[in-house]
């Protein structure tokens, strides 16, 4: 398990986006050998994203042999929706780089049997050959996805209801109005993350500094749905300085100890 401290939002962002176009330029997709990529939706990757369109502009990566799999889709929200994970991922980031969009996949959360579009999920994942990276944000209570406190570690695809702090939480987006807020998601589970190749999360802002230190501090609990990652072969924690607030200094000091190594993860 790899912890990365960067200054501030913009510098994990970057960190971040540099990884992702570090690996798939070490990847060499192809026609025949097309690399695997989860992405997330919310406010944490967004700069990641602006990055990536820079980097696929400027030519120094390109998508055109990209599959992509999104963590999750609201419930019962039309998919046109400004508010939608389809809106969101396609004004964002889809629509500015060159995926095909045949290579973009995102839950339906319209689809007429909800169980039976969380099953096709997960099989055309393995179709796939599963998830190369799979990049997730958290909650400040330490969900990942829509896998919220109490949610099964090896849970996979599957419906969620939310719960109110997430729902609250999220009516910002909805003119601040709670019953505007779908009260129920289509999510890819706990498990179907920890069978991805590689995970990378991404922390920002004092708010998240607790999630963090039960994350990488402390045991695994399914209450803390994020730290099951300490138990995956290849995690990589990117926070800024203030999600690092609730951590030992002596772990800080570890981690930063070894950004040396870790910035020749980005050709740094």
């Amino acid at each position: 398990m790899k912890l990365i401290i960067r200054e501030d939002y913009d510098k994990i962002s970057d960190f971040a986006a540099k990884y992702v176009r570090r690996q798939i330029q070490d990847f060499q997709p192809g026609p025949d050998k097309l690399f695997t990529l989860g992405l997330p939706t919310g406010s944490t990757p967004l700069a990641m994203y602006k990055k990536l369109i820079e980097f696929c502009k400027e030519g120094t990566v390109s998508f055109e042999y990209v599959v992509t799999f999104n963590m999750d889709e609201y419930v019962a929200l039309p998919r046109d929706h400004p508010e939608s994970y389809h809106s969101f991922m396609f004004n964002n980031f889809f629509r500015h780089i060159d995926i095909h969009p045949k290579n973009v996949h995102i839950l339906d959360g319209n689809a007429p049997d909800l169980d039976a579009e969380c099953a096709k999920y997960e099989e055309k994942i393995k179709e796939a050959g599963g998830i190369r990276l799979f990049i997730g944000g958290i909650g400040p209570d330490g969900h990942i996805a829509f896998n919220e406190p109490g949610s099964s570690l090896t849970s996979r695809t599957r419906i969620k209801t939310l719960a109110r702090d997430t729902i609250i939480a999220n009516a910002r987006f909805f003119d601040n109005d709670i019953s505007k807020v779908p009260t129920q998601a289509l999510t890819v589970g706990v498990g179907t993350v920890m069978d991805a190749h590689e995970v990378m999360i991404l922390i920002s802002g004092a708010g998240k500094a607790f999630a963090l230190h039960q994350a990488i501090e402390c045991g695994v609990s399914h209450m803390w749905t994020v730290s099951a990652f300490q138990m995956h072969p290849r995690t990589t924690f990117v926070a800024d300085e203030d999600a690092t607030l609730e951590l030992r200094v002596k772990t800080v000091r570890y981690f930063k100890g070894l950004m040396g190594t870790h910035l020749k993860l980005i050709g740094e």
